[in-house]
């Protein structure tokens, strides 16, 4: 007579993960939000982008940028690059808001420390991600 074993696989959940992917999920619906409204080219967008004077190319590539970093932050894998790239693109958006609009850089400030706060926690995945791709180039 032979045994077969089975492994039973338990998951722990941990508060701090949920809290973690509840704030991906936030974010990833305000920047897929954000990036959509600009591909389409709402016309609140048009004119900030004007305004901005660099042209509609930037609307285009922040759009397809926020929607990029929404899908990504939906994507284990690609989570921690995501929030970091994303972390990026807000710095850019803090910085156009404060010198070249003059308007309020709180909630693009806020968008910046959330997606900050995901690439620190998700810095294992970055590590990982980055890690497998300097070894496929060498």
């Amino acid at each position: 007579m032979s045994s077969i074993g089975t492994t039973a696989r338990t998951w722990k959940v941990r508060p701090g993960t949920t809290v973690l992917w509840l704030l991906q999920f936030f974010l990833a619906f305000q920047f897929a939000s954000a990036g959509l409204m600009k591909l389409s080219g709402n016309q609140l967008m048009v004119d900030m982008f004007t305004e901005i004077g660099a042209g509609q190319w930037l609307r285009f590539l922040v759009g397809a940028l926020e929607v990029a970093g929404a899908l990504g932050l939906l994507i284990p894998r690609l989570c921690g690059l995501a929030g970091l790239g994303l972390a990026a693109l807000m710095t850019g958006a803090v910085i156009t808001n404060v010198f070249v609009l003059g308007y309020s850089p709180v909630i693009a400030l806020a968008f910046l420390l959330l997606a900050a706060v995901i690439a620190w926690f998700r810095r294992a995945a970055i590590r990982q991600l980055v890690g497998s791709r300097l070894r496929v180039a060498s």
